[in-house]
């Protein structure tokens, strides 16, 4: 059509390691490029397994491996595979010093001559269960820096969320993203196959204050506790304006993927069956929670703040809510009411 004209291509790209290294500049002396490379290989892996990801029918690595992780849950082959790839990368990487994964029972303590001072804690595939659906799965990280005057011991993981120096996740779907914090602010990055690069798409991302979307496993609500039960009515039977709509993936990633662009509020509750709730501690909620945090939502069990929260063992379980500052706030309130009512 006369008078459209076509916007030329930026060429002005600017890459996740681009951002990384200029925060490394920022930072000047204080500065040891150490993070930089860590932060480096994990995005190397983010590129293996969403390949793999994309493959994984073609190449026969849905289905069981035969196994089971140390939650009881059987292992898929992409489980397998993305946990072998997150442990070599982060080992070869030469910066870390402990790593945990949810796919095995202990922690790994990094030999001497590769020690780094840094522990990542991590999730290599959440949402496996969805693989054979084709429906959207991640990779969930958190890292520590080791103590000072520690080589590196499972007390160097064992710390309250905000002790955490860098978190976030890799999405994949359509598109694979990578959303990070390095404790000011939240970016977010896709990967563009044909450059093999992530680049910076969603810059400083905010949670909105209020949104207009819950997401629950509401197959659960007869075993939810009563303050849970009176917040979904809440929403869903509202006295003034319309109801929140419902949209639950069942992949922690995706949920809370949507969550952190749209508003809202996404939860996993502790219950009459799941005593201590479903969701691991040390490598999805605390990470999660530190990402919620840096783009101005809350995150709390209902009624403790998560980053606050110090992990017993590495594969303890916590209830999550999180999400839209003044959602999660109301929920808080039917906490402390049922508290208000008990006492």
């Amino acid at each position: 059509m006369a008078g459209v004209t076509e916007e030329p291509p930026s060429t002005d790209l600017i890459t996740l390691t681009r951002h990384v290294l200029h925060d490394q500049l920022r930072l000047g002396a204080a500065a040891t490029g150490d993070l930089t490379l860590l932060l480096t290989a994990i995005q190397v892996t983010s590129k293996f397994i969403a390949t793999n990801v994309r493959r994984a029918r073609l190449i026969n690595l849905v289905g069981l491996a035969g196994e089971t992780n140390v939650q009881g849950e059987e292992q898929k082959k992409l489980d397998v595979l993305s946990n072998d790839i997150m442990v070599n990368a982060l080992r070869a990487s030469g910066k870390t010093a402990v790593l945990v994964s949810e796919e095995l029972d202990d922690a790994i303590i990094i030999e001497e001559r590769n020690r780094g001072k840094y522990c990542v804690v991590f999730d290599p595939l959440d949402g496996s269960s969805n693989i054979d659906a084709g429906v959207n799965i991640g990779t969930i990280f958190g890292i520590y820096a080791v103590r000072p005057g520690s080589t590196g011991t499972l007390e160097d993981v064992l710390r309250p969320g905000s002790e955490m120096v860098a978190a976030g996740y890799t999405m994949y779907g359509s598109s694979a993203n990578l959303v990070l914090s390095t404790g000011s602010g939240v970016n977010g990055y896709t990967l563009d196959a044909s450059l093999g690069e992530f680049i910076l798409t969603h810059p400083d991302i905010k949670i909105p204050p209020r949104g207009k979307i819950y997401s629950f496993n509401e197959g659960n609500s007869m075993y939810f506790h009563s303050p849970v039960n009176a917040y979904l009515n809440s929403i869903k039977y509202p006295k003034t304006g319309s109801p929140y709509s419902a949209r639950y993936i069942g992949s922690m990633v995706a949920d809370v993927h949507r969550t952190l662009l749209y508003g809202g509020i996404f939860g996993y509750p502790d219950d009459k069956k799941s005593k201590s709730g479903k969701l691991r501690m040390l490598y999805e909620a605390l990470p999660m929670a530190f990402l919620t945090e840096q783009a101005g939502g809350v995150a709390t069990t209902g009624t403790k703040r998560i980053l606050d929260l110090v992990p017993k063992s590495i594969h303890e379980r916590c209830p999550v809510f999180l999400g839209s500052r003044d959602d999660v706030e109301d929920l808080m309130k039917f906490y402390a009411t049922d508290a208000q009512s008990q006492a």
